[in-house]
């Protein structure tokens, strides 16, 4: 995958956190960086620290329906990668 993509999918997740509830194991998105992330990439903190702002600024025009689709997007999303404690 490319590292922007990813940056932007890990950062939608974890910008949704709290607006959906939800505490994350920070050793298990510790792992996946670790397995998903090139080592040599100095971008992608960067990155994910702007797409995690973005994704921020973006959830709070959502509506009622809106929020519960994104929310149980993102909780299957971040159990299927053992991020949801």
């Amino acid at each position: 995958m490319d590292s922007m993509w990813m940056a932007n999918e890990l950062g939608t997740i974890l910008a949704s956190e709290e607006y959906c509830g939800l505490t994350f194991s920070q050793d298990a998105i510790a792992e996946w960086i670790d397995q998903n992330i090139d080592p040599s990439d100095m971008g992608f903190s960067g990155t994910l620290q702007m797409m995690t702002e973005g994704a921020r600024y973006n959830l709070g025009g959502m509506g009622a329906s809106r929020k519960t689709a994104h929310c149980r997007s993102i909780e299957r999303s971040a159990r299927h990668y053992g991020f949801v404690e």
